[in-house]
């Protein structure tokens, strides 16, 4: 029998996430993303429906890159307006027990000293659930409007993402002592001294003295999400991450990265097993194949063209805009989302994409597969991406928000269980013992822990 699955709802704080146009449908309650109650309604269905965590998506500028501007991405709510998904995960866990959250934030624009606070107290406030997807930000928008003239080179990206993660370990890890804060009244110290030590941290990019403005939480560091499935990216998630993400469109690019993924981990020291997978899916469910398929069809009709091809953009730094739609997708090295691009050239050698393909592929779900069915063709196709894959566990998003989501709750779900396919959370666990079936704090092979002892 296959292992049990892990999963996530890959969800954003913002109108239009991975479907553009599907805000219109009469099912979408898209238009309440801004509502606190929204989320919370969401959190609680998740939980009940057998999900592990919401991972939240960010980004810091608008898509402008299409036909030259922001206009069309604009006008479709494509992740625009975006709320800030930090300030919501206390809320969310107030409201929820075993459900975990996956954050994402920049180490390109974030400072380690206040982001290690902010995830530290998030800790803190959570009991141990919260995660954090560590990105490098690939908008020359968020660049430009966060001071710099243009955004810096990907490479250079990750080698500050290097140093910025030797900070937050410290900060974490070695700064305060297991049993510093001992609120003891008899000899008047609520934090013993000897156990809050500077990390002196000096580098290229970074001169953060210390210590750690928050002591020990549940987890100390949160569980390490990483997403980047460039050359670098790979190389990065092989040293640091504990959860990766990937958007494979099929089984054997699944495999693919997968089988990269492993090798990047022995080459970093650490158990090849050390790192969870999550694909993203779009799950279209109804009780038929021939309900499903038919609820498809009625989506297709609500797609965006432009604004998916402002998405794309977006993600690429290409503009499509005016050319033949007949014309081949060809890779060119940018600055952006390397890997969004290669997903649909470099990753894909047996297939060649026009730009109307790309277009219509990106319409419903983004850059991962759609999976339409009865419940037991969803689960056989989850199952096959697991098995032939390799992955452990899904990222879902909805076409229509929150809908599909709750379908796949209410349908799939129970065969998911039926079959023994389904990994149950426990109460009072962290995220990190929720994923990946261990002790709260990083394994003795990470190098977060290494950097620990040299403070």
């Amino acid at each position: 029998m296959a292992k049990p699955l892990l999963l996530n709802a890959f969800e954003m704080l913002v109108p239009v996430h991975q479907s553009p146009g599907l805000w219109r449908h009469p099912d979408s309650q898209a238009h309440r993303f801004a509502e606190l109650g929204y989320w919370t309604e969401l959190a609680k269905a998740l939980e009940d429906g057998g999900f592990h965590g919401i991972f939240f998506a960010d980004i810091l500028g608008q898509y402008d890159v299409y036909a030259g501007s922001a206009d069309e991405s604009v006008r479709g709510g494509v992740q625009y307006p975006t709320l800030d998904p930090l300030l919501i995960v206390s809320a969310l866990a107030a409201a929820t027990e075993r459900l975990g959250f996956g954050v994402t934030a920049s180490v390109t624009y974030e400072h380690p000293y206040l982001l290690a606070r902010k995830f530290g107290t998030l800790d803190h406030l959570t009991g141990g659930r919260v995660g954090w997807n560590i990105v490098t930000s690939y908008q020359e928008s968020a660049a430009r409007n966060l001071g710099l003239d243009a955004q810096i080179p990907h490479d250079e990206r990750y080698d500050r993402a290097e140093e910025f993660m030797d900070v937050v370990y410290k900060l974490w890890e070695g700064s305060v002592d297991d049993g510093a804060v001992v609120a003891d009244a008899a000899s008047n110290v609520f934090v013993d001294p000897a156990k809050v030590r500077d990390i002196a941290h000096d580098g290229d990019a970074y001169r953060v003295p210390g210590p750690a403005l928050v002591g020990p939480s549940p987890q100390r560091s949160p569980l390490l999400f990483q997403a980047g499935a460039s050359a670098r990216g790979k190389a990065f998630a092989g040293k640091h991450a504990e959860a990766v993400f990937f958007a494979s469109s099929t089984p054997a690019q699944a495999r693919k990265n997968v089988d990269g993924l492993r090798a990047e981990l022995a080459a970093a020291g650490r158990s090849p097993e050390a790192v969870k997978v999550f694909n993203i899916a779009t799950v279209i469910v109804a009780e038929t194949d021939e309900a499903a398929a038919a609820k498809l069809a009625e989506y297709e009709a609500y797609v965006d063209t432009d604004a998916a091809l402002s998405l794309f953009a977006g993600w690429t730094g290409l503009d499509l805009s005016g050319l033949d739609q007949e014309a081949p997708l060809e890779y060119i090295r940018s600055e952006a989302n390397q890997s969004a691009l290669a997903q649909f050239t470099t990753l894909d050698p047996d297939r060649t994409w026009t730009l109307r393909e790309v277009a219509k592929f990106v319409s419903i779900g983004g850059r991962g597969p759609v999976i339409v069915g009865s419940p037991a063709t969803v689960a056989d196709q989850l199952e096959r991406f697991a098995e032939e894959g390799g992955v452990d566990g899904f990222n879902l998003t909805s076409a229509v928000r929150p809908a599909d989501l709750l379908e796949f709750a209410r349908l799939v779900t129970p065969e998911l269980r039926r079959r023994g396919l389904l990994a149950e959370a426990v109460p009072g666990q962290t995220f990190r013992a929720t994923v990946l079936g261990a002790g709260p704090r990083l394994a003795a092979d990470h190098p977060g822990r290494r950097v620990s002892a040299t403070v």
